[in-house]
């Protein structure tokens, strides 16, 4: 039986985890920053960024921080349902039916280019973060806790790609966009890859293992109630509901984005080490929770206005309550 950890202990160690991930993830500290507050608040992830940019670095780092189990599923365009979920086969031996459980039984999942399957093949995945649990032959199975999904995609390679439906994104608590490191970044980023190393094997031996998964599902637990002022609670509200009628957006977020907003703020003022959320936690994840939740218009879209443009003239013009 694990001991409770208090709110001090959960700073320390979702903290650690921060920069455990960043030993080996170097450049990139939003990014390292909003996953993990997608994962204190038991959410999942959208990474997208163009190929070399180490989505699938960030992910083994992350998983490497704690004693879980992770599975990697390559998304391609012949991938079935069944390769994901698992499926049952009759054993000629026993004569009897099988349960075979496919890899998405895992406490952190790798979805790597999940817009390369078909859209069956998506929605077999999607239903699984949206239920947790996988139905194999009529019997339920629950995912193991915690259960995470981290699902990458390209923005730049259309072609024989599946777009995932808005419906479908809505899934993800957050999308984080993986933009080229800084110059000086980028040189340490090298010279860490290339000292003394064979190959070019993804490399996360530096990061150690100093959580369990009954840990990290206390801080998603401690996350869950750290307390929410009722103006914060309606800054993220008012934010969710102004994209409904602001220039350039067609369609807005429904309450789900307000519901991501709360929680991936929650997520931040954990690893920010807060007693409760702030503002400027719900300020900080707000273009991460809602740019997969809003569609522009096509006057904005001819224009070349990015969805990024119009969230941040958003947030800068929605008056934010006082700490």
């Amino acid at each position: 039986m694990t001991t409770p950890l208090s709110l001090s202990d959960a700073h320390t160690l979702a903290q650690a985890l921060r920069n455990e991930v960043a030993r080996v993830f170097i450049g990139q500290p939003q990014v390292v920053e909003e996953t993990l507050c997608a994962l204190f608040a038991g959410g999942h992830v959208l990474l997208e960024g163009v190929p070399g940019l180490g989505k699938t670095l960030l992910v083994k780092a992350l998983a490497k921080t704690f004693d879980g189990s992770f599975s990697r599923i390559q998304f391609t365009p012949d991938l079935m349902p069944a390769d994901v979920t698992g499926h049952t086969l009759y054993d000629g031996r026993t004569g009897q039916f099988l349960t075979r459980r496919g890899p998405v039984f895992a406490n952190l999942l790798l979805a790597d280019e999940i817009n390369r399957a078909p859209a069956k093949t998506q929605a077999a995945l999607l239903e699984v973060m949206q239920e947790g649990q996988v139905t194999i032959d009529g019997k339920a199975e629950a995912m193991p806790p915690p259960f995470i999904v981290l699902a990458t995609q390209n923005p730049i390679e259309q072609e024989g790609t599946y777009a995932l439906p808005e419906a479908q994104l809505d899934r993800f608590l957050l999308k984080v966009l993986i933009d080229y490191p800084a110059h000086a970044d980028e040189r340490a980023l090298v010279a860490w890859a290339t000292g003394g190393r064979v190959g070019d094997r993804l490399e996360v031996s530096a990061v150690q293992t100093i959580a369990t998964t009954a840990q990290l599902s206390e801080i998603q637990r401690l996350a869950a109630n750290l307390p929410v002022d009722d103006a914060v609670l309606d800054y993220a509200v008012r934010l969710t509901r102004a994209t409904r009628d602001w220039p350039g957006i067609a369609i807005g977020s429904g309450p789900r984005g307000a519901i991501a907003l709360v929680r991936a703020a929650r997520g931040r003022a954990l690893l920010a080490g807060h007693d409760y959320v702030l503002p400027d936690d719900i300020k900080a994840v707000a273009p991460s929770a809602l740019r997969h939740r809003v569609l522009r218009s096509a006057e904005a879209e001819i224009e070349g206005i990015q969805v990024g443009d119009l969230l941040t003239d958003l947030l800068t013009r929605t008056d934010a309550p006082r700490s």
